[in-house]
């Protein structure tokens, strides 16, 4: 089931929290949590890793397992409206979401 690429929009479509709660809970506190907290939720600066997502939270879509990058296409969120959409993420300076579209 796809879950990982709906969870921004519904935390932020269905939870009243402020947009950085949202991001702690889905970035670096699991991070932290498996030890992994010196690789990620660091400062944007030279030296530092390239572990970053951009994200336009006020981008609204609607869910379809067919559009999405991932392999598998249920998903109980399907034709669900939604807010807010990871545009590009990058993993130790390597692109691998760009526009929305897995690069590998």
């Amino acid at each position: 089931m796809l879950g990982l690429e709906t969870a921004l929009a519904l935390a932020l479509t269905e939870l009243d929290l402020p947009i950085q709660q949202v991001l702690a809970a889905l970035s670096w506190n699991p991070a932290r949590a498996v030890g992994l907290g010196h690789l990620h939720g660091r400062p944007i600066a030279e030296g530092e890793p390239a572990n970053l997502c951009v994200i336009d939270p006020e981008a609204t879509w609607t869910v379809s397992g067919r559009a999405m990058a991932s392999r598998s296409t249920n998903t109980p969120y399907e034709g669900r409206e939604v807010r807010g959409r990871v545009r590009h993420t990058v993993l130790f300076g390597e692109p691998v979401v760009i526009g929305g579209e897995a690069q590998r």
